[in-house]
């Protein structure tokens, strides 16, 4: 379970590396840095916090696969929701109504919390009974 939810994470880290590295690219090429925070969160979150954590769980196996579970999900929708919620919610893109964005960026922002919560009581689950070689 562990080694899935591993390699699904660091899949969508590579993702969001990519996006990340592509904003700051068209950033650099047009001088304009309205994507700043967008892209730093993408980066800081999506790159760095999703990989860290499919890399945990390729190494760790845990207690609870209940747990693992939640906190995959939470992380992908959290991360996804966070910096696509700031997107929205910073730029108004397409017209977007200002409550919408504004909801879509807390909600996943809490949703990235409770995520990060989760990773940290899965740190506490690991079973030390296994060895990953």
């Amino acid at each position: 379970m562990e080694r899935k939810w591993g390699i699904r994470l660091i899949r969508l880290a590579a993702i969001f590396g990519l996006i990340g590295a592509m904003l700051g690219s068209h950033m650099a090429g047009s001088g304009s840095y309205q994507f700043r925070p967008i892209h730093a969160h993408i980066l800081v979150v999506g790159w760095l916090s999703v990989f860290a954590w499919g890399i945990f769980y390729s190494v760790f196996k845990i207690k609870s696969a209940k747990l693992v579970a939640a906190h995959g999900w939470t992380a992908i929708i959290g991360s996804i929701g966070l910096t696509v919620g700031m997107w929205l919610n910073t730029l108004k893109p397409f017209g977007i109504n200002d409550t919408f964005a504004l909801l879509f960026y807390i909600i996943g922002g809490t949703i990235l919390l409770i995520s990060f919560g989760l990773f940290i009581l899965s740190t506490f689950m690991i079973d030390s009974s296994s060895n990953r070689d």
